[in-house]
């Protein structure tokens, strides 16, 4: 499983010109379901989204977690993170994970993120989503479960 999060100032998600999930202050979280992954990734992922300290302190340094600034989560569902690149010029998806499996974690990561009991919204698994956001920073990492 792995992950691009970008800490934004705001964040909205669009499904056929109508709002399907919109934030402020937090992190928007493009998410990808590899082969083989597991709830075990899923808890991996969420935590460290959770705690990693990437929100300023009072001496602008980051040094706050998404919990300790009470931070507010956008998940999109991004199959597109697992391609492959190195051949040809069409990426190929061959380590993405099946769709009815992924959604499945998907569904159960944002479950997961919702135990924190911060606000987390989402856009819809597998529709075409328009993204809007305003990247705080710009401060963005990737992170991978395996």
């Amino acid at each position: 499983m792995k992950t691009v999060i970008q800490r934004v100032s705001e964040s909205e998600v669009f499904i056929d010109k109508k709002t399907s999930g919109k934030i402020s202050k937090g992190i928007l979280i493009l998410l990808c379901v590899d082969l083989g992954d597991k709830e075990s990734d899923s808890d991996y992922i969420a935590g460290k989204i959770l705690n990693l300290r990437i929100f300023d302190d009072s001496q602008s340094k980051m040094n706050l977690s998404a919990l300790e600034v009470q931070a507010e989560l956008l998940v999109i569902s991004q199959f597109t993170l697992s391609a492959d690149c190195k051949k040809g010029r069409r990426p190929s998806f061959d380590s993405s994970a099946e769709p009815k499996e992924a959604e499945k974690l998907y569904k159960y990561f944002i479950n997961k993120l919702r135990d924190s009991s911060l606000r987390v919204e989402s856009g819809i698994f597998g529709a075409m989503m328009d993204i809007h956001l305003i990247n705080d920073g710009p401060v963005t990492f990737i992170i991978n479960s395996k």
